[in-house]
């Protein structure tokens, strides 16, 4: 029987950041958690962890690590080990660990604008350089996508770059990088003796018939130079237990890591690691049913942007639930997330945070019930069409 996502629930009392930021009377639809319960399996295996009492420090079993390896062979023919696995309480927690691992103070790190704001305030957390070369935007009548731009990546690193960071899938953008791609982007590492950090934490969140493949994967060369951080926090909507991992096949590398994040980083708590477990071995169904459900809100986005609200653009996101507005051309004074905070009362991400070519940007989650999503939309475009009409 396939899962009910329609299902609305309160959260607004619940402390969640995503509904108490604001006022009651905004919806929102901004920070990257979802508006659904998590799958029934976690709910179980949670209960029954705090059924046995036992809250004392404790360390990954084995059977989770076998669990993630035997995982990342069923889905992508990957051959890990468990010593390639480094527990992470968070992505956010790993990105920062990576840029304090790779470099010295003040080295260069690589990355493709617009993007996840985390990739651009770790490396300055760690005294690094951010260097960002801004992905090419891609017009297609009302919809839009981006390419990456290999002029502007050669034209910012220099002899101090040290490490490039990647999303795929990218975030905000829902962009899931093909082969040739990643091939080629992983060519430019290699060319440029760059470390590559691979943010996958959308992996699992598919859209439609699309495919991931982690860039680790495309040569065993190309493996000894990444860092590949996976979660199942987005995918299962279990953020705020801080369960992560990083796979890290190079040993040179995986102590580098480990040496950054030793005395700062603390270990997994015992909810996050009963979650991961179950999460990755009996959450299977609940996944595809999910997937089929974004795909269709995906759908939903793009037709009411393109039908009915013709002051933006959209992109189509092939992974993530995430939607990528263009309102540049909406005719807004200001910018556009204080705009639809004000006069729709909804919540959204503003682009700037995210770097050079957000301005004039915001995002949308649409990981939520249909009909949240389409009170949203409609709160969106009656603001927009009031703005018309002044």
């Amino acid at each position: 029987m396939p899962h009910d996502f329609d299902q609305v629930f309160d959260r607004r009392r619940t402390g969640s950041i995503k509904w108490t930021f604001y006022g009651d009377d905004v919806l929102p639809m901004w920070v990257a958690d979802m508006d659904f319960p998590a799958p029934p399996p976690i709910l179980a295996a949670l209960h029954a962890r705090i059924d046995r009492g036992d809250f004392g420090y404790e360390l990954p079993s084995p059977t989770l690590s076998e669990c993630i390896c035997e995982r990342i062979h069923r889905l992508y023919r990957w051959d890990i080990t468990p010593d390639q696995i480094v527990y992470i309480p968070s992505l956010v927690t790993g990105l920062n660990a990576v840029c304090r691992a790779i470099g010295e103070s003040g080295d260069g790190v690589l990355v493709q604008t617009p993007v996840y704001p985390p990739f651009l305030t770790a490396p300055v957390n760690q005294g690094r350089v951010v260097q960002m070369a801004e992905l090419t935007l891609v017009p297609n009548g009302r919809t839009f996508g981006y390419r990456v731009d290999y002029e502007r990546m050669a034209a910012v690193v220099n002899d101090r770059t040290r490490l490039f960071i990647l999303c795929n899938p990218h975030n905000p953008t829902g962009e899931a990088y093909s082969h040739e791609e990643l091939l080629r982007m992983a060519a430019f590492c290699e060319q440029h003796d760059l470390i590559i950090c691979s943010d996958e934490i959308h992996c699992d969140l598919l859209l439609g018939d699309t495919r991931h493949t982690p860039i680790a994967t495309l040569a065993p060369e190309i493996a000894e130079r990444t860092i590949t951080l996976m979660a199942p926090s987005k995918t299962f909507n279990i953020p705020g237990l801080k369960a992560s991992f990083a796979i890290v096949t190079d040993p040179n590398l995986r102590k580098r890591l480990m040496a950054a994040m030793e005395g700062i980083v603390p270990w997994l708590n015992s909810f996050a690691l009963a979650a991961m477990e179950v999460a990755y071995r009996d959450c299977d169904d609940w996944l595809s049913d999910l997937r089929a459900y974004l795909t269709a809100n995906r759908n939903a986005v793009t037709h009411f942007v393109i039908e009915r609200m013709p002051q933006v653009k959209t992109t189509i996101p092939q992974a993530t639930y995430l939607a990528w507005f263009d309102c540049r051309e909406a005719g807004i004074e200001g910018n556009p997330y204080e705009f639809f905070r004000r006069e729709a009362k909804v919540a959204l991400n503003d682009g700037v945070p995210f770097g050079a070519g957000g301005e004039g940007f915001v995002r949308l989650n649409f990981g939520c019930p249909r009909a949240l999503l389409m009170e949203g939309l409609e709160r969106m475009k009656s603001a927009l069409d009031k703005r018309s009409f002044k």
